[in-house]
């Protein structure tokens, strides 16, 4: 049995990791650089909830917090599915890090989808970098 296909999806940021990381791992900030889970989130519950993401409303729950860089967070889709989305924060020097995305494609998902899905992932990425290196 061969394990589900994936692809490591990354960035260079200059910002030292333990300021990335700070600013990634607060769920107020993902409605600013993670457009594929909508333009907000609150706390409900004492759950984070994305009440406009584009696959509707959504759960979202990270790993605690680490001194790791390790961003690992479940997505818990309308359907109830959760979806594990791997994620680090890698110092390279002191003033830099590497940021990387596990980008897992799940059963039924084309290769044109999980291609598209990719860019979506670089593009918050990117979106990330730009907000933290102007901080």
């Amino acid at each position: 049995m061969t394990g589900m296909e994936s692809t490591h999806l990354s960035i260079h940021i200059d910002r030292a990791a333990d300021e990335v990381y700070a600013y990634a791992a607060d769920p107020v900030n993902l409605p600013a650089w993670a457009a594929g889970l909508g333009g907000s989130i609150e706390l409900i519950k004492g759950r984070w909830i994305a009440t406009s993401s584009p696959m509707g409303r959504v759960e979202v729950a990270f790993a605690p917090r680490n001194t790791f860089g390790v961003l690992d967070h479940e997505v818990t889709l309308p359907s109830g599915e959760t979806v594990l989305n791997p994620m680090r924060v890698i110092p390279d020097e002191e003033d830099t890090c590497e940021v990387v995305f596990t980008l897992r494609r799940q059963p039924g998902t084309t290769p044109e989808d999980f291609r598209r899905d990719a860019g979506m992932v670089e593009a918050d990425l990117a979106t990330l970098k730009g907000i933290v290196e102007r901080g």
